[in-house]
């Protein structure tokens, strides 16, 4: 079973407008509501290629309902804990010349009795599953070592736990050793505190997190794929050209694929064409968090990784 933490959900709303400028008055061409938050977004697509799937995180208000009622219509599993505030909403205006222009909510604040009721639903949920992702941003009222405290509950137990997160939150969940995370380039920066020009530096960097007796650092570099470390090696992962449409929530995807990997206990190798192909795939659709088996099949065979001993 993969159990899936969004702590700060959201309801996505997507706005396509022609022409898109400030200070001026537009109608939509389209508009997409979906359930939100990067956990979510890894959420769908595990569903995608599994059923063994549980999805949990805190929700609100009618915003919340919302996204109850749409993980039920796609037979999602979940068990949410219920909060008095509202759960956010993030809007996306999409304009016909490429551009995006997003406005975040930060979403409500959790109480003390609310984390003690999450942290209590949390320990029996991790039960029966054996990967645990948390995705996303805390939200307000968390403290800044909640993953941290989520990870070493899941160590306890033997569990393997994926973080994909940012700031403060990734800093200090690192110190809890997760089995894999997933920084950036700029996520990178920040947490070695200097300018990265090479992948040379990255490897020196990534080298300096894997002290923390992190399995797996995978560092994504967009249109240019990965390189992800894993005892000693580095493997530089080149992912074919595919005709993008929205690549937004492709890191998302790759979390997910490497959870399906991870459960189905497939090869390093062949786990890295599945979490890399399931990021390209994303972005061909225009929904976020959707991939197509058959174009994860087709870019896999594509895939090109070179491995080198660091």
């Amino acid at each position: 079973m993969i159990l899936t933490i969004t702590l700060n959900p959201s309801i996505d709303r997507r706005y396509y407008v022609k022409g898109f400028k400030k200070d001026k008055v537009f109608r939509a061409e389209n508009v997409q509501y979906t359930p939100g938050g990067k956990g979510l977004n890894v959420t769908r697509v595990i569903k995608t290629f599994s059923d063994s799937l549980i999805a949990t995180g805190f929700i609100g208000g009618k915003s919340g309902s919302f996204i109850e009622e749409k993980l039920d219509e796609l037979n999602i599993n979940h068990n949410f804990l219920s909060v008095n505030g509202e759960t956010r909403s993030c809007l996306a205006i999409h304009s016909d010349d490429g551009s995006q222009t997003e406005i975040l909510e930060k979403g409500p604040v959790i109480s003390n009795e609310e984390i003690s009721n999450f942290n209590h639903l949390y320990n029996e949920l991790i039960r029966e599953s054996e990967i645990i992702c948390a995705s996303g941003s805390l939200p307000q009222g968390l403290p800044l070592e909640t993953y941290k405290d989520l990870i070493s509950v899941a160590k306890s137990q033997n569990k393997k736990f994926i973080l994909d997160t940012s700031g403060d939150a990734l800093k200090l969940g690192m110190e809890a050793s997760p089995f894999l995370i997933k920084p950036n380039k700029d996520e990178l920066e920040k947490l070695v505190g200097h300018v990265i020009t090479s992948n040379d530096e990255i490897v020196k960097a990534a080298k300096c997190l894997l002290e923390n007796d992190i399995e797996i650092v995978v560092v994504s570099l967009g249109r240019e794929g990965a390189i992800v470390f894993n005892k000693g090696y580095a493997y530089k992962i080149n992912v074919p050209s595919v005709k993008t449409v929205n690549s937004v929530g492709s890191g998302d995807s790759m979390i997910a694929g490497f959870a399906i990997s991870l459960m189905e206990g497939y090869d390093f190798e062949y786990m890295l064409k599945v979490a890399a192909a399931c990021g390209a795939a994303n972005a061909m659709e225009e929904e976020t968090g959707k991939v197509n088996i058959n174009n994860v099949r087709n870019i896999i065979n594509g895939i090109n990784i070179t491995k080198l001993k660091i």
